[in-house]
Order: structure tokens, then C-alpha cells, then sequence
């Protein structure tokens, strides 16, 4: 028998096509033979010390038929394939393995064996990747390790360009894009355009411990952050982040990264960018590349082994896609003020003193207490002197402070009447600028509010009949002396209430009488 064990260890160690043939005493055709099969079938070396050459021979030349063997010999390139598939399991093969046998008069093995043959295949053939991820199960996502740099073209400062990766183990689809930084909302953003570039959504997200999207990953449990929860929510995805310091949970992942750092950083060197734009539609480009590359050891391409095996098994997208939001936490000061950053914006005064938790995204600002939401506002895109305020958020002396401005004095005085209008507008242009007219202002409202609106037009109609400069004192007394001439028509209108019915002119006359 050829020792294939043999010439797989000398050919790994570098000996020629023929120093191997001699050293195994066969022909160079024979070894030639033998090479080109085990590549054809994935079989490199070292093999496990419990293989033997009779089992190398079965993976080499399986129509052989071995003599006086009665078993029925698996296909395992048939399980491998159909294991990757949803639902699939190894019992179920082995059953669907025996009807067959028994069907063409072969004994079948048993589970046990047919189990144990399968993994010494794939530990030999390393065709173990596929086993262990399923279609559409799981994306694995990270930033890759080097930089592309770009060139203000006015300036020349130089800036760098960073990689967000995302790899489908089963089909080592890759989609790899250019971002100006590795912040939240692009690391955020980044998911959401993969997605939409495979088409669909895997069951799993294995993402590496960073903070933009763990906050904290221990033995006991995983804390996630709160916008990358948000996001795998949205998506019907669940968030299984890889160990700490465990670089196989998301092996496809970090040779991808080093795969794009050669076929796309590293191909992309010796050019020079002067913009971002420029840089992404590189990257892009490299990219559609690498996704046809065909395989090295396996037929097809990136591309293909995801459309024909895994894009069925992908959960679908949203009618709409995501729009990103980063949350934060904030105290509410006693201004009742939170920011974004650039802004600030009013909260309802009662949370002074109070941690509430902030959601930002591209045009909102929603502020959330104990987990209701508060209120929300417009976000603004430039910075702003003044703070977005809401009057329904202040004290009420704090309402009314704001609204001491020529404006609103002037629309409360037209719900009263012309004469009113005439006074405030003397008010406010009796000093050199209006602001000095604010304080008698405010006390005509409160004149108003004590004695109505009917008394105060009233009032100011007889202060304008015998004046053109009005005082807040002489309107004042004019209320006050109407209130009183008001009770003593009351008591006049009432002196007949005990029955009192004869005046003193009926008196002296009934005095002449006498």
C-alpha cells in the first residue's frame, strides 16, 4: 500500500516531487497523484496519529471498494453539506445513511462509528468551519486593524480612514466600509448598511468586546450598551459578544480582517486620496472584488456560496431601516436644561436634581425618566445661543417672567380693549426703549386679573379722557374708587331693607298737621 501518511509529511517539509517518490518508493507519477487528490479533497498535513493510510485511501479514492468489506461507506462530503443546512442534525443523516445502505443490500454502520468516522473526515479535510455555523445564524462584526490615509486637498493635513468588517461564517460573505471614526454612530450606522448589503438578518451577533458596544462583559453577565441593544431589537437579531481574551468565538471575523487589511488596505497603499469620498468608493470597489474572488480550495466564490446557501436562511429586513440613536445620562441641573452636546434643551422642572437617561438621534431629542418618556424636541443641527424651551416645562412665575416682552403685553392688552392697547402702548414708549415699560406693564395685567377686564378698560378710558400720560397709580385709585361708589350704591339700593317705608318729609308734614 502507498504510504500516504508518509508523503503528505515530506511534502510538508519541503522535499521535491521526486525526493519524495524515491523516499516512499514509488513513482512521481503516483505522488503526483496523491498531492493533487488531497488538495482536491482539503487534506493537508499533520493528520491525527490514529489515522491510517487505510482511512487516507478511503478520502483519496472513495469509488475504491475495499476487499471483502460489506460495510456501506458514507458520503461525507454529502453530510458536510447537508449538516450546514437549518435544522439538520447527524442522527438524521445517519438514519437517511442506513435506509440507503439497506436499500442497495450494505450493512450500515452504527451511529457511534458513522459519528466518529464524520469528525476524523472533517478534523482531516479542516472542514470543521461550516459544521459549527449554520446558514444565516450568525454575523460576526470588528474594526480591522489598519488605516487608509486621505489628504485635505487644500491644506495637505493628512486624516485616516478606519475598516468596519462584518463576515457571514457560513459563506465568508464579507462586507467591509471606510468611516472617518470608530464612534458609536458609525459603528451603529455600519450594521445597518450590512445588513442591508446582505439582504437580510442573521438569527446571532457576535460582536468583540468594545465599548461602543458592551459596556461590560464578565463570567456572571453581559451589560449592553443601551443603542446597540436598541438597534439588535430592531433587527429581531440577539447580541452574543465573543469572550474576553477567547479570539475563536469570531475566528471568521479576525481573518477577515486580516484579509481585507491585505486585499484592500494593503492593494489600496500606493494610492493617494484627498478625500473620504474618495476612499469609500475605493474600499467599495475592493471590496466586490474580494466577495468574487473564487476560493482557493472549494469551488465558487464568496458570493455565490451565499447566494446558493445561506441567503434563503436569512431572516428578513424592516420595511424601514434603522435610524441610529445614542443614549446618555444625564442630572438635570436646576436651569432644568439637559444638552447633546452642542445644545440644550428643557426638561419638565420637577426632575431638578433628578438622573434621566437621554436618546439622540438625527432630527429628535427624547428625555426619558424611570423609563417614560419625559418629553422630546426638535434637535438642532447648528448651535444655538438660546436653549430650546417648552413653557409647559417652567414654574408658572418663571411663565410669566418669560413672557414679559412688548409682543405679548400687546396681545394681551388687544383681549381687553382699544383703550387698554392705547395705555400699554404709551407704557412702552414712554421710556427710551421698551424694556423700561415691562414693570407697569406687569401691573396692569395684575389690575386686570383682580378686577376683570371690563372694570380695567373702563378704567383706562376715563384715565385717557382727562390725561395723555397714564400712571399705573392714577388707574389704580380710579379701580378702587369704582369699587367703593359699587358698595354705596349697594347700601342705597338697600335702605329699605328693615321696613323702614316713611321719610322726614313725611314727618314735618304730619308735624303742620298737628
Amino acid at each position: 500500500m502507498v504510504d500516504y501518511k508518509k508523503i503528505l509529511r515530506l511534502t510538508n517539509m519541503g522535499y521535491s516531487l521526486r525526493q519524495t517518490a524515491a523516499s516512499v518508493g514509488h513513482s512521481h507519477h503516483t505522488v503526483k497523484n496523491v498531492l493533487e487528490l488531497a488538495e482536491k479533497r482539503g487534506i493537508e498535513w499533520p493528520v491525527d496519529d490514529d489515522v491510517t493510510n487505510v482511512e487516507l485511501e478511503k478520502l483519496l479514492y472513495p469509488e475504491r471498494k475495499t476487499a471483502g468489506s460489506h460495510y456501506a461507506e458514507p458520503d461525507f462530503d454529502h453530510i458536510h453539506r447537508e449538516l450546514s443546512k437549518k435544522g439538520v442534525t447527524l442522527t438524521l443523516l445517519w438514519q437517511e445513511y442506513c435506509e440507503r445502505a439497506y436499500a442497495n443490500g450494505e450493512m450500515p454502520y452504527m451511529s457511534t462509528q458513522f459519528g466518529d468516522k464524520y469528525r476524523r473526515w472533517a478534523r482531516i479535510t479542516k472542514a470543521t468551519m461550516r459544521v459549527t455555523h449554520k446558514p444565516g445564524d450568525v454575523m460576526q462584526v470588528d474594526w480591522a486593524g489598519g488605516t487608509i490615509p486621505y489628504f485635505d486637498s487644500i491644506t495637505g493635513e493628512e486624516y485616516k480612514a478606519y475598516l468596519f468588517v462584518a463576515a457571514l461564517p457560513c459563506s465568508s460573505y464579507l462586507y467591509v466600509e471606510a468611516c472617518t471614526d470608530m464612534k458609536q454612530e458609525n459603528w451603529l450606522m455600519c450594521h445597518v448598511h450590512a445588513y442591508e448589503y446582505f439582504g437580510g438578518v442573521t438569527r446571532v451577533l457576535v460582536p468583540d468586546n468594545l465599548k461602543t458596544g458592551v459596556t461590560a462583559n464578565t463570567r456572571y453577565e453581559t451589560q449592553l450598551n443601551e443603542s446597540y441593544r436598541e438597534l439588535a431589537e430592531y433587527y429581531g437579531t440577539a447580541i452574543v459578544p465573543a469572550r474576553v481574551r477567547k479570539p475563536q468565538d469570531k475566528g471568521l471575523v479576525e481573518r477577515s480582517v486580516g484579509f481585507s487589511t491585505t486585499w484592500i488596505t494593503a492593494a489600496l497603499r500606493e494610492q493617494k486620496f484627498f478625500s473620504f469620498a474618495e476612499v469609500k468608493d475605493a474600499v467599495s470597489k475592493r471590496l466586490e472584488i474580494i466577495n468574487a474572488k473564487p476560493f482557493q480550495k472549494r469551488p465558487g466564490s464568496r458570493r455565490e456560496a451565499y447566494l446558493s446557501e445561506e441567503k434563503e436562511f436569512m431572516l428578513p429586513l424592516p420595511k424601514r431601516p434603522y435610524e441610529p440613536s445614542v443614549w446618555k445620562q444625564q442630572k438635570v441641573g436646576n436651569e432644568y436644561l439637559i444638552s447633546d452636546g452642542l445644545n440644550k434643551y428643557s426638561v419638565p422642572f420637577d426632575l431638578i436634581g433628578e438622573k434621566v437617561q437621554i436618546r439622540l438621534t438625527k432630527d429628535l431629542v427624547e428625555v426619558y425618566f424611570k423609563g417614560s418618556r419625559m418629553t422630546s424636541h426638535k434637535r438642532l443641527d447648528k448651535y444655538s445661543v438660546q436653549p430650546v424651551t417648552k413653557p409647559e416645562h417652567m414654574p408658572s412665575n418663571h411663565r410669566e417672567y418669560l413672557n414679559c416682552n412688548a409682543d405679548e403685553f400687546k396681545k394681551w392688552a388687544a383681549t381687553v380693549g382699544k383703550y387698554t392697547e392705547e395705555v400699554v402702548k404709551l407704557f412702552l414708549t414712554d421710556g427710551s426703549i421698551p424694556e423700561q415699560g415691562y414693570k407697569t406693564c406687569v401691573s396692569l395685567t395684575k389690575l386686570g386679573k383682580r378686577y376683570g377686564k371690563k372694570k380695567l378698560e373702563a378704567a383706562c378710558e376715563r384715565m385717557l379722557a382727562f390725561s395723555s400720560f397714564p400712571s399705573i397709580r392714577t388707574i389704580t385709585t380710579l379701580l378702587k374708587n369704582s369699587k367703593e361708589s359699587e358698595k354705596t350704591v349697594e347700601v342705597s339700593d338697600n335702605s329699605n331693607k328693615y321696613g323702614i317705608t316713611r321719610g322726614a318729609a313725611y314727618w314735618r308734614k304730619a308735624g303742620g298737621d298737628r
